[in-house]
């Protein structure tokens, strides 16, 4: 940061100086010079070059302009393709809407894209179902996300709320507010509740907003959320004292509601497992589940009337929709969700699992995107056999010119030739990673061998490509070492299982386990009791007990002050601590003694250490840095370190 601040200062005061021989001047240019090339270029600056590019300006005038009825973009391939609509977002605040090939297309698609947008435009609508459709085993973290969406686009049509933030918040200069989706075939075959429907089962609450706090909970009833001492998944809240804590099904995180008598005074999201607030909200939108609704219809029909649809393929599209329809829901999975039901539960089961109320049919999904605008990436004649008459006479076509980052397999006597070559013919050079550690080993591969030189990007792309219109390679490090990408989706962090640790460690408590309580000492787990409150409520509590049969009650809000025994003696049973005795605190002392002894051991070790002769290894070497640049797995944050 410090010399990041310095190379800005020398940049400011170039400009104000005049730019003549000055001694003074050749100093700061030199220094700027010098230290420019350490850091890594922000992947924004890229947006910036395509949104100036010819291509995307002629592609903003034909999204603009109301007689364009489809847009065929001949030549782009790789992660060109976000580079091209991420500079489209800075000239024009129209929706669109992606349709890729399948769940892996769509997810590189998304994260390239959440890479140089950010995640607050750029959303992701995936199936509901853990694998096929036809299997029926629903993914509650692909619920949240499919809400997630359909709230956002349920709020295009009103004020931007910060489920959907304008692209102004996002780094570059943007024309307005819009929203990008990414799906795949098999997700949007699937039917989704009707924006009615959505309306009449959203509370929508505000800060500084006048809101009866018996009346939000019996809203909260109303929609299906349980109330719950402590809130762990969708689908739940928790009220202590002026506190609301919501998990709804449209975020990845609970939202925390703190009231001042009926007004609400502060909105924030926090974490599950560390109850640790992360970003304030002016607006939240609550939306349970909707898997249970009956009223549904196709979700091309949700979008906006002037969102463009983006296919590589139209015709796979239609034809996978068709196929997903056609195939239904297997008897196994019938069979496996009936199995120990209600005859209540068994209703909505056969209901859920009726093709005709959750799916829709090919030539659906041809009718409901037929008035709608459409992109083509690439422009293949099959593409333009798939479209319609007039949209055939009212169509712009954009050639691209970009080839393929070639493989290299890790061989840079391949590779340094070929960049080299780039060089002479005038392309700038940018090698993206998602690391400063491994752009600066690429530097130093380079510099032994060649001397060439790059720019460095701070993040990844999922392909890399050379752009012989703008006359730039963008090359990915995880492609010249043959290093697998995974792109990460936001239903990672959503998944359900993925709740506090300490609740799951209870889960896996049985009755007489040890446990230590970091004031009381090691103890027996008696259960998890509900204990009656003041107020005529329960809260749910840990029972402890310890010598002599005394016991302890511990909230699950005090969760941290409790964990399971590990003992080191192979398996011997400890010894239970005794209440009122101070003994647990005598044994804490005598610990932090030893601790201190070790470490005064420690210091007296190192102090004659620095006073002995070592020996001066020699710097590392090019080899040394192409043999952990070109390392399979992608460098965890303690290897970085």
């Amino acid at each position: 940061m410090f010399f990041r601040s310095l190379i800005r200062t020398f940049e400011l005061r170039s400009k104000v100086l005049s730019f003549g021989k000055t001694k003074e001047n050749f100093v700061f240019r030199s220094l700027i010079r010098t230290f420019a090339p350490v850091f890594a270029m922000n992947i924004q600056e890229l947006q910036n070059l395509y949104a100036r590019s010819a291509q995307v300006v002629q592609l903003a005038k034909a999204v603009e302009k109301n007689g364009v009825k489809a847009v065929f973009l001949e030549g782009l391939l790789a992660s060109a393709t976000p580079l091209v609509f991420s500079g489209l977002a800075q000239k024009t605040s129209q929706t669109m809407f992606f349709v890729l090939q399948d769940a892996d297309e769509a997810g590189y698609f998304y994260h390239d894209l959440c890479q140089i947008m950010g995640e607050t435009v750029v959303l992701y609508f995936p199936s509901s179902y853990r694998r096929a459709i036809k299997y029926g085993q629903k993914d509650s973290a692909s619920e949240i996300l499919r809400t997630e969406v359909l709230t956002a686009m349920n709020n295009v049509h009103g004020t931007v709320s910060n489920v959907q933030a304008t692209v102004s918040n996002v780094q570059g200069t943007t024309k307005g507010s819009c929203l990008f989706i990414v799906t795949y075939p098999e997700a949007l075959a699937e039917m989704v509740v009707t924006r009615k429907n959505l309306d009449n089962r959203t509370l929508t609450l505000e800060q500084g907003q006048t809101a009866d706090v018996d009346q939000t909970l019996q809203t909260l009833r109303d929609f299906g959320f349980h109330e719950v001492d402590y809130v762990y998944e969708p689908g739940q809240f928790a009220l202590r004292g002026s506190i609301l804590d919501v998990f709804s099904f449209s975020h990845e995180f609970p939202f925390r509601i703190d009231f001042f008598g009926d007004e609400i005074d502060s909105i924030r999201t926090f974490e599950v497992e560390n109850q640790l607030s992360k970003e304030r909200r002016g607006r939240v939108d609550i939306v349970p589940e909707l898997t249970g609704v009956e009223e549904k219809e196709s979700l091309l029909r949700f979008l906006p009337a002037d969102a463009w649809l983006v296919f590589k393929n139209y015709d796979f599209v239609r034809d996978t929709i068709e196929n997903a329809y056609q195939e239904g829901f297997s008897s196994q999975a019938m069979t496996e969700r009936l199995e120990g039901a209600t005859e209540v539960e068994r209703y909505q089961i056969e209901h859920e699992l009726r093709r005709d109320s959750q799916i829709i049919t090919g030539s659906q999904f041809a009718a409901d995107a037929e008035p709608f605008r459409k992109i083509y990436l690439r422009g293949t004649r099959s593409e333009e056999r798939g479209t319609r008459n007039e949209e055939r006479g009212a169509r712009t076509v954009i050639t691209f010119h970009l080839s393929p980052q070639p493989l290299y397999h890790k061989n840079f006597d391949l590779l340094i030739p070929a960049l080299e070559d780039y060089l002479l013919k005038g392309y700038k050079l940018y090698i993206l990673a998602d690391s400063q550690k491994q752009i600066d080993r690429l530097r130093d591969i380079f510099k032994e061998k060649s001397g060439l030189t790059f720019e460095g990007v701070g993040k990844t792309l999922h392909e890399g490509f050379a752009d012989n219109d703008l006359r730039i390679c963008c090359f990915t490090d995880h492609q010249i070492f043959d290093r697998f990408h995974k792109y990460n989706l936001k239903s990672d962090k959503a998944r359900s299982g993925k709740v506090a640790l300490t609740l799951k460690e209870i889960q896996q408590f049985e009755i007489g386990d040890y446990v230590v309580h970091v004031d009381h000492g090691i103890g027996r787990f008696g259960g998890l009791v509900r204990m009656p409150l003041p107020d005529g409520g329960h809260q749910e509590m840990i029972k402890i007990t310890y010598q002599r049969g005394d016991s302890i009650y511990v909230s699950i809000h005090s969760l941290y002050k409790v964990s399971k025994y590990k003992s080191q003696d192979g398996g011997e049973s400890p010894r239970l601590s005794t209440l009122g005795t101070g003994q647990w605190e005598r044994l804490k002392e005598r610990t932090k003694k030893h601790i201190k002894d070790i470490a005064r051991d420690l210091i007296k070790l190192y102090a004659a250490r620095r006073h002995e002769k070592g020996f001066a290894f020699s710097h590392d070497t090019y080899l040394q840095h192409e043999l952990e640049a070109s390392f399979l797995y992608e460098d965890t944050p303690d290897q970085l370190k």
